[in-house]
Order: C-alpha cells, then structure tokens, then sequence
C-alpha cells in the first residue's frame, strides 16, 4: 500500500477552482519536489497534506486511510518566512511542539515528561547543527539558523512526513547549498516523505527523486478561474545525473511544449 495517494483530488473556493484532478501514488521515502508558477496551487496542496485545507472533491488518502483534516505529530512542516517564536530560545522553540502536544490545557509540560521533552529537543537541535545555540533567541541567529531552527521544530515529533514550502528561497546560494546537504542528510537518515515547493529548477533536480509540474491544461480568457492546475509532468529523477544540465533541458522542453508558466526565467 502506498504512503499517499489521491483520485481526481480537488480543491475549490466557491467558483475558482485552484487544483483539479490530482492523481497520484507516492512511496515512503520519496522526495518529491514541486514546481510551477506563483499561485498555481502548490502551497494549497501542501495545505491539503497538512490537514489545514479541506479538500473540495476526489480522495486523499494516507495509509489508506482518508488524510485527517487538521494537522498531526506524523506531519511536520517549514516554510519559507521563518516560523518561530522570537520569545523563545531555540531550546525553547523545538521544545514547544512537544508541550503543545502533551499539555494541551496548559501548553506546558513538568517532572519526567519535561525531562524527556528537553532531552528530546536538544537531539533534533543537534541533528540541525545548532548545539552550540541552545539559549540563543531568534533575532541572535542569522537566517541559516533560524531556517534550521525552523526544520528543529518540524522534526520534534519525529513526522513521517516532512513538507518544505520554498524552505531555502530566502537564503544566500553558499547557505543554501549547506541547507541542501542537511536536508538530504536529515531525509535519508530519518527515512522521510518530502515534498518540497520550489522555484528552482535546479534546486528540484538536485534535491528530488520526482519532480511535479503545476500547470492548468485547459484556459479560458473569459474565465481565468474556471480551471485549476493539475500534475502536468511526474518525472523520476536520477541520483547521478547533472542537476543544472538536466534542469536547463527540462526547462527549455517545457517552453517549446507551451508550458508558457514554466519558461526559464520563471524557474531557473
């Protein structure tokens, strides 16, 4: 059985529909990375895993199961503006996950249940790098950190699923490709399911073992919002192939295709 999967998988808000028929089966352990021009869908469907955004039609399943609609300890999340708490260390940061989840009523753990959550967040602290930053605040971290930080926090309750919204898009190249050597590392050591937006090409091939295309297959200029996008192009990727080269031919075979969302300088 399939980690997930989806049957003619919608989403609609009143009259505009965002995404139409979805279809697809993912594997445990796939990476999976998402492409596709500004407001085609792709944050919505990240939405959809999530739990945050109700699906409008079709199925969405995970173990087989209809996707529960709210968010879960089995689905971690990081976007690209750096969600933490600017009151709170990082210690206290990557901690908070867990005490929301065991103290629900007080949102604060004691005793032995505290004991295990700290001894917990300082191993996904250390999993990140950030060991030597326990009792640091947010504003003290430059902008790798508080994204590793960030991916801390996803990881607290130790997901099956790990959802990266444009993660690195905000951070320098050099930054970017240590982000790029933690999350691999993370990926295949937790034996993760990602799935990661991005506006990379580059970054989608280097990263991916499939890569989506978003796109709309039907237009109408009377009707912008008559049609959503769908998964236009599912592509396994290689382990050893030229990222960048591979990216810039895919690039230009979506142009010449018409994919007129997807030209170079959209993507690369």
């Amino acid at each position: 059985m399939s980690l997930l999967s989806a049957k003619r998988l919608e989403k609609h808000y009143g009259h505009h529909i965002v995404l139409e028929n979805l279809n697809f089966s993912v594997e445990q352990g796939e990476f999976v990375t998402l492409v596709g021009a500004s407001g085609c869908g792709k944050t919505t469907f990240l939405k959809m895993l999530l739990g945050t955004e109700a699906i409008s039609k079709g199925t969405l399943l995970l173990d087989g199961q209809p996707i529960p609609n709210e968010p879960g300890p089995d689905r971690g999340v990081v976007f690209q503006k750096y969600s933490v708490f600017p009151h709170l260390t990082v210690l206290g940061n990557v901690m908070m996950a867990d005490e929301l989840h065991s103290a629900k009523l007080l949102g604060k753990t004691f005793g032995a249940t505290r004991r295990r959550a700290i001894e917990n967040a300082n191993a996904r602290i250390d999993e990140v790098g950030l060991g030597h930053a326990l009792h640091k605040y947010p504003h003290e971290l430059s902008g790798g950190m508080q994204q590793r930080l960030a991916i801390a926090q996803a990881l607290m309750m130790r997901p099956r699923i790990l959802l990266l919204d444009e993660p690195f898009g905000a951070l320098d190249p050099g930054i970017r490709q240590d982000m790029h050597a933690l999350i691999t590392r993370l990926w295949q050591e937790q034996q993760l399911t990602i799935f990661m937006i991005t506006h990379d090409l580059k970054e989608a091939f280097a990263l991916g073992t499939r890569l989506w295309v978003f796109d709309k297959t039907r237009h109408d200029p009377q009707a912008p919002n008559a049609y959503g996008a769908t998964i236009t192009y599912d592509l396994p990727l290689g382990q050893h192939t030229d990222d960048a080269l591979s990216a810039q031919a895919f690039s230009q075979q979506l142009a010449e295709r018409g994919g007129a969302t997807h030209t170079q300088e959209t993507l690369l």
